[in-house]
Protein backbone atom coordinates (compact mmCIF):
# COMPACT_ATOMS: atom_id res chain seq x y z
CA UNK A 1 0.00 0.00 0.00
CA UNK A 2 3.19 1.95 -0.15
CA UNK A 3 2.83 4.23 3.19
CA UNK A 4 5.35 6.24 3.96
CA UNK A 5 6.19 7.83 7.56
CA UNK A 6 3.72 10.41 7.02
CA UNK A 7 0.65 7.52 6.97
CA UNK A 8 2.30 6.20 10.30
CA UNK A 9 0.25 8.14 13.30
CA UNK A 10 1.52 8.95 16.43
CA UNK A 11 4.77 6.37 15.88
CA UNK A 12 7.67 8.34 14.40
CA UNK A 13 9.76 7.18 11.39
CA UNK A 14 12.41 6.53 13.85
CA UNK A 15 10.69 4.00 16.13
CA UNK A 16 9.66 1.88 12.44
CA UNK A 17 10.74 -1.64 12.99
CA UNK A 18 13.89 -2.53 11.15
CA UNK A 19 13.65 -6.43 11.46
CA UNK A 20 10.03 -8.76 11.15
CA UNK A 21 11.73 -9.77 14.97
CA UNK A 22 11.90 -6.39 15.97
CA UNK A 23 8.38 -5.46 14.95
CA UNK A 24 7.16 -7.82 17.84
CA UNK A 25 8.54 -4.78 19.99
CA UNK A 26 5.60 -2.52 19.02
CA UNK A 27 2.57 -2.03 20.47
CA UNK A 28 0.26 -2.20 17.56
CA UNK A 29 1.17 -5.42 17.72
CA UNK A 30 -0.48 -6.56 20.50
CA UNK A 31 -3.55 -3.96 19.38
CA UNK A 32 -3.76 -6.23 16.51
CA UNK A 33 -3.86 -9.61 17.68
CA UNK A 34 -7.04 -8.23 19.65
CA UNK A 35 -8.33 -6.80 16.76
CA UNK A 36 -7.85 -9.81 14.48
CA UNK A 37 -9.66 -11.58 17.25
CA UNK A 38 -12.54 -9.90 16.98
CA UNK A 39 -13.11 -9.91 12.93
CA UNK A 40 -12.42 -13.80 13.30
CA UNK A 41 -15.00 -14.41 16.37
CA UNK A 42 -18.14 -13.41 14.56
CA UNK A 43 -17.39 -15.25 11.28
CA UNK A 44 -18.12 -18.72 12.78
CA UNK A 45 -20.91 -17.79 14.36
CA UNK A 46 -23.13 -17.60 10.78
CA UNK A 47 -20.92 -20.50 9.59
CA UNK A 48 -19.24 -23.88 11.07
CA UNK A 49 -20.77 -22.96 14.41
CA UNK A 50 -24.22 -22.52 12.78
CA UNK A 51 -23.60 -25.08 10.83
CA UNK A 52 -23.11 -27.13 13.69
CA UNK A 53 -26.20 -25.91 15.70
CA UNK A 54 -28.90 -26.33 12.81
CA UNK A 55 -27.31 -30.29 12.74
CA UNK A 56 -27.45 -30.64 16.59
CA UNK A 57 -31.26 -30.00 15.45
CA UNK A 58 -31.63 -32.38 12.43
CA UNK A 59 -31.82 -29.57 9.95
CA UNK A 60 -31.02 -31.41 6.49
CA UNK A 61 -27.81 -30.37 4.75
CA UNK A 62 -29.75 -28.51 1.93
CA UNK A 63 -30.73 -26.34 4.28
CA UNK A 64 -27.53 -26.38 6.31
CA UNK A 65 -25.58 -24.98 2.84
CA UNK A 66 -28.43 -22.61 2.01
CA UNK A 67 -27.61 -20.61 5.14
CA UNK A 68 -24.22 -20.14 3.78
CA UNK A 69 -25.82 -16.98 2.00
CA UNK A 70 -26.88 -15.37 4.45
CA UNK A 71 -22.84 -14.66 4.70
CA UNK A 72 -23.46 -12.47 1.68
CA UNK A 73 -22.08 -9.50 2.82
CA UNK A 74 -18.59 -10.45 3.46
CA UNK A 75 -18.69 -10.47 -0.49
CA UNK A 76 -20.80 -7.25 -1.29
CA UNK A 77 -19.16 -5.00 1.44
CA UNK A 78 -17.21 -2.97 -0.92
CA UNK A 79 -20.79 -1.28 -2.05
CA UNK A 80 -21.22 0.52 1.63
CA UNK A 81 -17.32 0.71 2.30
CA UNK A 82 -17.32 4.05 0.95
CA UNK A 83 -19.49 5.17 3.14
CA UNK A 84 -16.81 3.90 6.15
CA UNK A 85 -14.06 5.81 4.21
CA UNK A 86 -15.96 9.34 4.19
CA UNK A 87 -18.07 9.87 7.22
CA UNK A 88 -16.39 9.32 10.37
CA UNK A 89 -18.68 8.61 14.21
CA UNK A 90 -18.07 11.61 16.42
CA UNK A 91 -16.13 9.35 19.08
CA UNK A 92 -12.47 8.07 18.53
CA UNK A 93 -11.69 9.36 15.12
CA UNK A 94 -11.75 7.71 11.25
CA UNK A 95 -11.30 4.22 12.08
CA UNK A 96 -11.16 3.46 15.68
CA UNK A 97 -14.80 5.21 16.24
CA UNK A 98 -16.60 2.95 13.79
CA UNK A 99 -14.67 0.07 15.04
CA UNK A 100 -16.21 0.79 18.67
CA UNK A 101 -19.52 1.09 17.29
CA UNK A 102 -19.58 -2.12 15.82
CA UNK A 103 -18.68 -4.18 18.03
CA UNK A 104 -20.97 -3.21 20.42
CA UNK A 105 -23.65 -3.25 17.42
CA UNK A 106 -22.06 -7.04 17.71
CA UNK A 107 -22.31 -7.98 20.90
CA UNK A 108 -26.50 -7.29 20.51
CA UNK A 109 -26.87 -9.10 17.08
CA UNK A 110 -24.69 -12.01 18.38
CA UNK A 111 -26.65 -12.63 21.45
CA UNK A 112 -30.02 -12.01 19.53
CA UNK A 113 -29.38 -14.43 17.37
CA UNK A 114 -28.70 -17.25 19.77
CA UNK A 115 -32.29 -16.70 21.45
CA UNK A 116 -33.65 -17.71 18.14
CA UNK A 117 -34.91 -21.72 17.31
CA UNK A 118 -32.96 -22.74 13.75
CA UNK A 119 -36.49 -24.85 13.86
CA UNK A 120 -39.35 -23.12 14.91
CA UNK A 121 -38.03 -19.85 13.37
CA UNK A 122 -35.49 -20.95 10.40
CA UNK A 123 -36.52 -17.37 8.64
CA UNK A 124 -35.79 -14.95 11.81
CA UNK A 125 -32.67 -17.21 12.18
CA UNK A 126 -31.59 -16.60 9.14
CA UNK A 127 -32.23 -12.90 9.10
CA UNK A 128 -30.40 -12.75 12.72
CA UNK A 129 -27.51 -14.43 10.57
CA UNK A 130 -27.22 -12.19 8.08
CA UNK A 131 -27.36 -8.98 10.34
CA UNK A 132 -24.49 -10.34 12.46
CA UNK A 133 -22.71 -10.85 9.01
CA UNK A 134 -23.18 -7.57 7.97
CA UNK A 135 -22.01 -5.88 11.01
CA UNK A 136 -18.94 -8.48 10.81
CA UNK A 137 -18.21 -7.86 7.34
CA UNK A 138 -18.52 -3.93 7.77
CA UNK A 139 -16.41 -4.45 10.93
CA UNK A 140 -13.91 -6.44 8.65
CA UNK A 141 -13.31 -3.41 6.18
CA UNK A 142 -12.58 -1.17 9.04
CA UNK A 143 -10.39 -3.38 10.51
CA UNK A 144 -7.90 -4.08 7.04
CA UNK A 145 -8.25 -0.18 6.74
CA UNK A 146 -6.42 0.80 9.76
CA UNK A 147 -3.97 -2.24 9.39
CA UNK A 148 -3.42 -0.65 6.04
CA UNK A 149 -3.08 2.76 6.93
CA UNK A 150 -0.74 2.44 10.30
CA UNK A 151 1.28 -0.24 9.08
CA UNK A 152 4.56 1.13 6.93
CA UNK A 153 5.47 -1.62 4.28
CA UNK A 154 7.93 -3.43 6.16
CA UNK A 155 5.89 -3.60 8.97
CA UNK A 156 3.04 -5.54 6.46
CA UNK A 157 4.24 -9.02 7.01
CA UNK A 158 4.78 -9.43 10.71
CA UNK A 159 1.66 -7.14 11.47
CA UNK A 160 -0.24 -9.23 9.27
CA UNK A 161 1.10 -12.17 10.50
CA UNK A 162 0.07 -11.51 14.22
CA UNK A 163 -3.77 -10.32 12.91
CA UNK A 164 -3.75 -13.90 11.25
CA UNK A 165 -2.88 -15.46 14.57
CA UNK A 166 -5.57 -13.48 16.20
CA UNK A 167 -7.91 -14.20 13.95
CA UNK A 168 -7.59 -17.54 14.11
CA UNK A 169 -7.61 -17.49 17.59
CA UNK A 170 -11.06 -16.15 17.42
CA UNK A 171 -12.24 -18.77 15.27
CA UNK A 172 -10.80 -21.19 17.64
CA UNK A 173 -12.52 -19.78 19.95
CA UNK A 174 -16.35 -19.30 17.98
CA UNK A 175 -15.81 -23.25 17.06
CA UNK A 176 -13.95 -25.23 18.63
CA UNK A 177 -14.95 -23.92 22.53
CA UNK A 178 -18.75 -23.20 21.31
CA UNK A 179 -18.78 -26.72 19.89
CA UNK A 180 -17.24 -28.24 22.89
CA UNK A 181 -19.48 -25.78 25.09
CA UNK A 182 -22.15 -27.44 22.53
CA UNK A 183 -21.82 -30.98 24.55
CA UNK A 184 -23.02 -29.24 27.92
CA UNK A 185 -24.82 -26.02 27.10
CA UNK A 186 -27.97 -24.45 25.52
CA UNK A 187 -26.62 -22.62 22.34
CA UNK A 188 -28.72 -19.25 23.40
CA UNK A 189 -26.24 -19.49 26.46
CA UNK A 190 -23.00 -19.93 24.14
CA UNK A 191 -24.23 -17.27 21.72
CA UNK A 192 -24.11 -15.09 24.72
CA UNK A 193 -20.92 -15.90 25.88
CA UNK A 194 -19.32 -15.49 22.23
CA UNK A 195 -21.25 -11.92 22.66
CA UNK A 196 -19.21 -11.39 25.58
CA UNK A 197 -15.94 -12.21 23.80
CA UNK A 198 -16.10 -9.42 22.06
CA UNK A 199 -14.94 -7.24 24.64
CA UNK A 200 -11.49 -8.40 23.74
CA UNK A 201 -11.81 -6.07 20.29
CA UNK A 202 -13.60 -3.26 22.46
CA UNK A 203 -10.02 -2.97 24.52
CA UNK A 204 -7.80 -3.48 21.59
CA UNK A 205 -9.96 -0.28 20.28
CA UNK A 206 -9.53 1.81 22.71
CA UNK A 207 -5.76 0.93 22.99
CA UNK A 208 -5.18 1.16 19.07
CA UNK A 209 -3.59 4.78 17.91
CA UNK A 210 -5.51 6.52 15.37
CA UNK A 211 -4.02 6.59 11.90
CA UNK A 212 -3.82 9.77 10.31
CA UNK A 213 -6.04 11.03 7.71
CA UNK A 214 -5.02 11.26 4.09
CA UNK A 215 -5.78 14.74 2.87
CA UNK A 216 -7.23 13.15 0.03
CA UNK A 217 -9.57 11.35 1.84
CA UNK A 218 -11.46 14.47 2.87
CA UNK A 219 -13.92 14.11 -0.55
CA UNK A 220 -17.61 14.82 -0.77
CA UNK A 221 -19.53 11.49 -0.54
CA UNK A 222 -20.40 11.55 -4.73
CA UNK A 223 -16.54 11.07 -4.82
CA UNK A 224 -16.08 8.94 -2.27
CA UNK A 225 -18.51 6.65 -4.14
CA UNK A 226 -16.50 6.73 -7.55
CA UNK A 227 -12.67 7.82 -6.78
CA UNK A 228 -11.48 4.67 -4.97
CA UNK A 229 -12.39 2.69 -8.08
CA UNK A 230 -11.49 5.30 -10.49
CA UNK A 231 -7.74 5.44 -8.57
CA UNK A 232 -7.49 2.09 -9.01
CA UNK A 233 -8.44 1.42 -12.40
CA UNK A 234 -6.31 4.27 -13.46
CA UNK A 235 -3.13 3.77 -11.75
CA UNK A 236 -3.02 -0.37 -12.10
CA UNK A 237 -4.42 -0.42 -16.07
CA UNK A 238 -7.62 -2.73 -17.12
CA UNK A 239 -5.61 -5.64 -17.96
CA UNK A 240 -3.91 -5.48 -14.86
CA UNK A 241 -6.91 -4.29 -12.81
CA UNK A 242 -8.67 -7.33 -14.47
CA UNK A 243 -6.08 -10.28 -13.52
CA UNK A 244 -6.26 -8.66 -10.01
CA UNK A 245 -9.74 -9.32 -9.54
CA UNK A 246 -9.98 -12.71 -10.92
CA UNK A 247 -6.66 -13.85 -8.74
CA UNK A 248 -9.10 -12.36 -5.57
CA UNK A 249 -11.64 -14.52 -6.47
CA UNK A 250 -10.60 -17.48 -6.95
CA UNK A 251 -6.90 -17.56 -4.80
CA UNK A 252 -8.54 -19.17 -1.94
CA UNK A 253 -12.25 -20.17 -3.96
CA UNK A 254 -11.84 -23.77 -3.11
CA UNK A 255 -11.19 -23.23 0.35
CA UNK A 256 -14.32 -21.25 0.81
CA UNK A 257 -16.24 -23.70 -1.08
CA UNK A 258 -15.32 -26.21 1.04
CA UNK A 259 -16.12 -23.74 4.04
CA UNK A 260 -20.14 -24.04 3.20
CA UNK A 261 -20.39 -27.83 4.53
CA UNK A 262 -17.17 -28.85 6.67
CA UNK A 263 -19.05 -29.56 9.59
CA UNK A 264 -21.85 -31.54 8.44
CA UNK A 265 -18.80 -33.40 6.77
CA UNK A 266 -16.84 -34.35 10.04
CA UNK A 267 -19.95 -34.75 12.37
CA UNK A 268 -22.25 -36.40 9.74
CA UNK A 269 -20.05 -38.01 7.73
CA UNK A 270 -17.09 -39.22 9.32
CA UNK A 271 -18.73 -39.15 12.40
CA UNK A 272 -17.31 -37.56 14.90
CA UNK A 273 -18.84 -35.85 17.97
CA UNK A 274 -18.76 -32.22 18.40
CA UNK A 275 -16.13 -32.65 21.36
CA UNK A 276 -13.70 -34.53 19.08
CA UNK A 277 -14.18 -32.02 16.68
CA UNK A 278 -13.98 -28.93 19.24
CA UNK A 279 -10.94 -30.57 20.50
CA UNK A 280 -8.51 -31.64 17.85
CA UNK A 281 -9.37 -27.71 16.71
CA UNK A 282 -8.33 -26.28 20.14
CA UNK A 283 -5.23 -27.76 19.93
CA UNK A 284 -4.31 -28.29 16.01
CA UNK A 285 -6.03 -25.12 14.68
CA UNK A 286 -4.04 -22.76 17.50
CA UNK A 287 -0.93 -24.92 17.21
CA UNK A 288 -1.13 -24.68 12.81
CA UNK A 289 -2.13 -21.45 13.05
CA UNK A 290 0.85 -20.21 15.08
CA UNK A 291 3.02 -21.86 13.04
CA UNK A 292 1.95 -21.04 10.01
CA UNK A 293 1.40 -17.40 11.09
CA UNK A 294 4.82 -16.56 12.29
CA UNK A 295 6.63 -18.56 9.83
CA UNK A 296 4.66 -16.73 6.81
CA UNK A 297 5.33 -13.41 8.14
CA UNK A 298 9.09 -14.46 8.61
CA UNK A 299 9.75 -15.46 5.13
CA UNK A 300 7.47 -12.80 3.45
CA UNK A 301 9.63 -10.54 5.25
CA UNK A 302 12.79 -12.07 3.66
CA UNK A 303 10.97 -12.66 0.04
CA UNK A 304 8.29 -10.47 -0.73
CA UNK A 305 4.67 -11.86 -0.69
CA UNK A 306 4.36 -12.50 -4.49
CA UNK A 307 7.25 -14.91 -4.19
CA UNK A 308 5.24 -17.25 -2.10
CA UNK A 309 1.87 -17.15 -3.39
CA UNK A 310 2.49 -20.22 -5.66
CA UNK A 311 4.13 -22.85 -2.95
CA UNK A 312 1.17 -21.12 -0.52
CA UNK A 313 -1.17 -22.13 -2.73
CA UNK A 314 0.46 -25.41 -3.78
CA UNK A 315 0.54 -26.71 0.12
CA UNK A 316 -3.19 -25.30 0.67
CA UNK A 317 -4.40 -27.39 -2.50
CA UNK A 318 -3.04 -29.93 -0.91
CA UNK A 319 -4.69 -29.93 2.37
CA UNK A 320 -7.75 -30.47 0.06
CA UNK A 321 -6.87 -33.97 -0.71
CA UNK A 322 -6.06 -35.10 3.09
CA UNK A 323 -9.63 -34.33 3.68
CA UNK A 324 -10.91 -36.51 0.56
CA UNK A 325 -8.49 -39.10 2.11
CA UNK A 326 -9.79 -38.55 5.41
CA UNK A 327 -13.63 -39.36 3.94
CA UNK A 328 -12.23 -42.75 2.39
CA UNK A 329 -10.73 -43.23 5.68
CA UNK A 330 -13.86 -42.80 7.89
CA UNK A 331 -14.12 -42.44 11.57
CA UNK A 332 -10.17 -41.95 12.11
CA UNK A 333 -8.80 -39.71 14.71
CA UNK A 334 -5.27 -39.65 13.25
CA UNK A 335 -6.05 -38.66 9.66
CA UNK A 336 -8.35 -35.99 11.27
CA UNK A 337 -5.51 -34.63 13.00
CA UNK A 338 -3.49 -34.77 9.80
CA UNK A 339 -5.89 -33.02 8.17
CA UNK A 340 -7.04 -30.29 10.70
CA UNK A 341 -3.10 -29.49 10.92
CA UNK A 342 -2.15 -29.31 7.80
CA UNK A 343 -5.20 -26.94 6.70
CA UNK A 344 -4.77 -24.74 9.65
CA UNK A 345 -0.93 -23.98 8.81
CA UNK A 346 -1.73 -24.13 5.08
CA UNK A 347 -4.16 -21.37 5.25
CA UNK A 348 -2.30 -19.30 7.66
CA UNK A 349 0.78 -19.18 5.01
CA UNK A 350 -1.79 -18.33 2.05
CA UNK A 351 -3.80 -15.43 4.10
CA UNK A 352 -0.56 -13.44 5.24
CA UNK A 353 0.74 -13.49 1.43
CA UNK A 354 -2.57 -13.11 -0.31
CA UNK A 355 -3.24 -10.08 2.59
CA UNK A 356 0.08 -8.85 2.16
CA UNK A 357 -0.23 -8.81 -1.71
CA UNK A 358 -4.17 -7.14 -1.71
CA UNK A 359 -2.50 -4.45 0.53
CA UNK A 360 0.25 -3.17 -1.51
CA UNK A 361 -2.19 -2.29 -4.93
CA UNK A 362 -4.38 0.10 -2.54
CA UNK A 363 -3.83 3.96 -1.73
CA UNK A 364 -4.05 4.85 1.75
CA UNK A 365 -7.02 7.66 0.60
CA UNK A 366 -9.45 4.79 -0.15
CA UNK A 367 -8.25 2.03 1.59
CA UNK A 368 -11.11 0.74 3.43
CA UNK A 369 -12.59 0.80 -0.05
CA UNK A 370 -9.80 -1.01 -2.13
CA UNK A 371 -9.21 -3.25 -0.18
CA UNK A 372 -13.21 -4.31 0.61
CA UNK A 373 -13.40 -4.59 -3.38
CA UNK A 374 -10.46 -7.01 -3.10
CA UNK A 375 -11.02 -9.39 -0.32
CA UNK A 376 -14.47 -9.12 -0.87
CA UNK A 377 -13.86 -11.16 -3.31
CA UNK A 378 -12.41 -14.26 -2.30
CA UNK A 379 -15.37 -14.84 -0.16
CA UNK A 380 -17.60 -15.52 -3.13
CA UNK A 381 -16.78 -19.64 -3.23
CA UNK A 382 -18.59 -19.70 0.28
CA UNK A 383 -21.13 -16.92 0.15
CA UNK A 384 -22.52 -17.02 -3.79
CA UNK A 385 -21.26 -20.99 -4.53
CA UNK A 386 -21.46 -22.38 -0.80
CA UNK A 387 -25.44 -23.40 -1.36
CA UNK A 388 -24.38 -25.62 -4.46
CA UNK A 389 -22.26 -27.77 -2.18
CA UNK A 390 -24.60 -29.91 -0.87
CA UNK A 391 -25.53 -30.88 -4.18
CA UNK A 392 -21.77 -31.45 -5.44
CA UNK A 393 -21.47 -33.45 -2.22
CA UNK A 394 -24.51 -35.29 -3.49
CA UNK A 395 -22.80 -36.14 -6.81
CA UNK A 396 -19.56 -37.29 -6.48
CA UNK A 397 -19.59 -38.37 -2.31
CA UNK A 398 -17.54 -36.75 0.35
CA UNK A 399 -14.03 -37.70 -1.10
CA UNK A 400 -15.10 -36.78 -4.96
CA UNK A 401 -16.38 -33.48 -2.95
CA UNK A 402 -13.23 -32.47 -1.83
CA UNK A 403 -11.30 -33.41 -5.14
CA UNK A 404 -13.42 -30.75 -6.80
CA UNK A 405 -12.74 -28.20 -4.57
CA UNK A 406 -8.66 -29.03 -5.14
CA UNK A 407 -9.35 -28.67 -8.47
CA UNK A 408 -11.24 -25.36 -8.39
CA UNK A 409 -7.96 -24.10 -6.15
CA UNK A 410 -5.92 -24.15 -10.02
CA UNK A 411 -7.20 -21.42 -11.62
CA UNK A 412 -6.29 -19.06 -8.72
CA UNK A 413 -2.48 -20.55 -8.63
CA UNK A 414 -2.42 -19.56 -12.54
CA UNK A 415 -3.22 -16.47 -11.74
CA UNK A 416 -1.15 -16.31 -8.75
CA UNK A 417 2.09 -16.74 -10.83
CA UNK A 418 1.12 -13.70 -13.15
CA UNK A 419 0.36 -11.56 -10.10
CA UNK A 420 3.91 -12.50 -9.44
CA UNK A 421 5.74 -11.50 -12.56
CA UNK A 422 4.00 -8.65 -12.07
CA UNK A 423 4.85 -7.31 -8.63
CA UNK A 424 8.05 -8.39 -9.16
CA UNK A 425 8.60 -6.12 -12.58
CA UNK A 426 7.45 -3.25 -10.19
CA UNK A 427 3.86 -3.18 -10.67
CA UNK A 428 3.09 -3.00 -6.58
CA UNK A 429 3.08 0.42 -4.83
CA UNK A 430 6.04 0.81 -2.45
Amino acid sequence: MGFGSENLGPESKAQVPTSFFHVFRSRRIAVLAALGFSSGLPLYLTGQTLQAWMSSRHVDLKRIAAMSAVGLAYSLKFAWAPLLDRYRLPVLGRRRGWMLGLQLALVAAIATMGAIDPVAAPVALAAAAAVVAFLSASQDVVLDAYAADVLAPEQRAAGQAVYVVGYRVGLLVAGSLALVLADHLAWPVIYAVMAAAMVVGVAGTFAAEEPATPEQARHTLATALVEPFRELAHRLGGGRLARLLAFAALYELGYFFAQAVIIPFLHDGVGFDFTTIGVANKALVFAGTAVGGFASGALVARWGPHRLLVPFGALALATHLLYALLALAGHSLPMLCVAVLADSIANALVMTAFVAVLMGTCSPAFSATQLAILTSLSSVGQRVLGPFAANVQVAVGWAGFFVVTAAMTVPGLVLARRIAQEVAAGGERS
